[in-house]
């Protein structure tokens, strides 16, 4: 058994990996290469495999570092099932759709320069036409949901607290009769953050995938950093300056919107200074992708619930506005009034920000805030870096606004949670590979994790092949009594497992049914008796998969 690294060897974009046996090749992730030129340039190289050899995907979750490749691997000659979780497959076609709709409209600018030139016509990466021929081999299922690929590999997605859906992979495979357990991390998100679950902790596992991308710094305490941004808006609008923030549409900005809520409720003494504050998502993604959020409620963390159950919607406040349409966007920046601008991309190599940062960066009245990771190449991390002039559209901008780093709102989990996650193993795993990451991130916490755990991880660098050591059945070790225990233990985990996947499936097909059900005539007692039903039955669910939380990995 082989795992190939064919993605994010060198840096934290780009994820992608294939798990070899004589029978089977199973790819974990497809994302795309951000940053600069050279990183979009290979993009276009072939993959290190045949997709028509690869039997199925597993997608860990729906940022485009992760998925962005997918419509291009399905365009030269993929044809299998691509496996994620519902709110991923929810968010996935939002990302390549847009993804698509930018490939076409870049080849379109890139094609008029080539030709001016005597040049050829430039094809895009893949167009909305291919990522659509994708999404049709999208297979949604749920977390804790056993599924059984063939007779040889069996997988269950565990929450990993990253975005909406973001999951941890747990994969059983099975190879000259030993079976293997891999345990592919995705990317994991800090503890006790706001909406999602916690990332799930495993027990076991003979090889573990994980990414690095804090693996050498720590993020300050949220709060900190919510009181910073909130300080920010106040002393920069005061000033007649916008707070422009780049973010990623999906899962920075919905925590934006949570966090900015939250405040409002607990903090009305800023009041006065917030009132007249506009804050506009300038994102038609963003704005697609909240409502995906609003959706997935089952999937947040008890305190979101409990927002809702309250009857407060989490992801809105006073003074918030989406905006959708072209004109509505440029007319943000032909309007002097304060306010905060919230659009993408994150790192400032696509959409919309871009024009936002050629209006305000000049400006000193204005702040620019980041409050997401910046991959070297891009104008996010020049910009972090004290970049004293950039080029936006062909015009050499002055930087003099105010430029802030906010980690605390990171998405990724930093150098503690990533040990905290990797300590959890109740046995040390026969190999650990490190991916995802800058080399000295990388390097970094593979020399913390060798000090503290006595661990020998591999730190992945460039495109590489390693054989797996297949498992060793731990029953061996043990006496008969014994053994006869962990079988049954492990019986018993896959029983409600599979117990899980038929509740699932029938709370769909009830929700399904009432909501069909539903009239504008019922009366507000009716639909809250049929709403309380709904939530009784979901909560059902939630306390069966508390049992499996409960002996998580074994």
């Amino acid at each position: 058994m082989k795992i190939q690294f064919c993605g994010a060897t060198t840096g934290v974009t780009g994820s992608c990996h294939l798990i070899k046996t004589d029978s089977h090749n199973v790819l974990l992730d497809c994302g795309q290469f951000q940053g600069g030129k050279a990183q979009e340039a290979m993009n276009r190289d072939e993959f290190p495999f045949d997709p028509k050899e690869v039997e199925c995907m597993i997608l860990s979750h729906a940022h485009i570092d992760h998925c962005g490749r997918i419509p291009l691997l399905v365009k030269r000659g993929y044809e299998g099932p691509i496996y994620c979780t519902s709110a991923t497959a929810d968010l996935l076609k939002v990302m390549l759709e847009d993804s698509a709709y930018i490939h076409e409209k870049d080849a379109e600018w890139d094609t008029k320069r080539s030709r001016r030139a005597g040049g050829p016509v430039i094809e895009p990466l893949y167009t909305v036409e291919d990522a659509d021929k994708a999404l049709r081999q999208v297979v949604p299922v749920e977390y804790d949901q056993l599924i059984e690929l063939n007779d040889d590999i069996r997988f269950v997605f565990n929450d990993a607290g990253h975005i909406l859906g973001s999951a941890v992979t747990e994969l059983w495979v099975k190879e000259n009769g030993k079976e293997t357990k891999i345990v592919f991390s995705g990317d994991l998100g800090m503890m006790n953050r706001p909406i999602l679950r916690d990332p799930t902790i495993i027990k076991k596992a003979d090889a573990v995938i994980m990414e690095t991308t804090y693996g050498n710094r720590l993020h300050p305490d949220n709060a900190m950093d919510v009181r910073k941004l909130i300080d920010i808006i106040v002393k920069t609008t005061a000033r007649g300056g916008c707070v422009v923030i780049p973010s990623f549409a999906v899962g920075r900005t919905q925590e934006l919107l949570y966090e900015l809520n939250k405040f409002y409720d607990e903090h009305t003494e800023f009041d006065d200074k917030l009132d007249k504050v506009n804050v506009y998502i300038d994102s038609p993604m963003a704005t697609t992708a909240t409502e995906v959020f609003r959706r997935n409620a089952q999937v947040f963390d008890e305190e979101a619930r409990n927002y809702i159950v309250s009857g407060d919607d989490p992801l809105d406040f006073k003074n918030l506005h989406f905006t959708r349409s072209t004109e509505d966007s440029k007319s943000l920046n032909m309007d002097s009034v304060p306010k905060v601008i919230i659009s993408a991309s994150g790192m400032c190599e696509a959409g919309r920000i871009r024009h936002h940062l050629k209006h305000h960066l000049w400006d000193p009245k204005s702040s620019i805030v980041f409050v997401g990771y910046q991959a070297v190449g891009t104008l996010g991390r020049a910009l972090l870096d004290g970049r004293e002039s950039v080029t936006l559209f062909g015009e050499e901008i002055h930087v003099a606004a105010e430029i802030y780093n906010l980690e605390g709102f990171s998405g990724h989990a930093d150098q503690n949670g990533l040990f905290s996650w990797l300590s959890g193993f109740e046995k040390k795993p026969a190999q650990v590979f490190l991916v995802h990451g800058e080399e000295d991130a990388k390097l970094a916490f593979a020399s913390l994790i060798r000090q503290k755990l006595g661990y020998e991880p591999v730190a992945v660098m460039g495109n590489s092949e390693y054989e797996l050591r297949q498992g060793e059945e731990d029953l061996k070790m043990l006496n008969a009594e014994e053994a006869s225990a962990a079988a049954a233990s492990d019986d018993e985990i896959q029983k409600v497992r599979s117990q899980i996947s038929e509740i699932h499936k029938e709370l769909e097909n009830i929700i399904f049914n009432t909501e069909a059900a539903l009239t504008k005539d019922m009366s507000e007692d009716k639909l809250n008796k049929i709403n309380n039903i709904v939530q009784e039955l979901n909560k059902s669910t939630m306390d069966l998969a508390s049992i499996v939380l409960e002996k998580k990995g074994e």
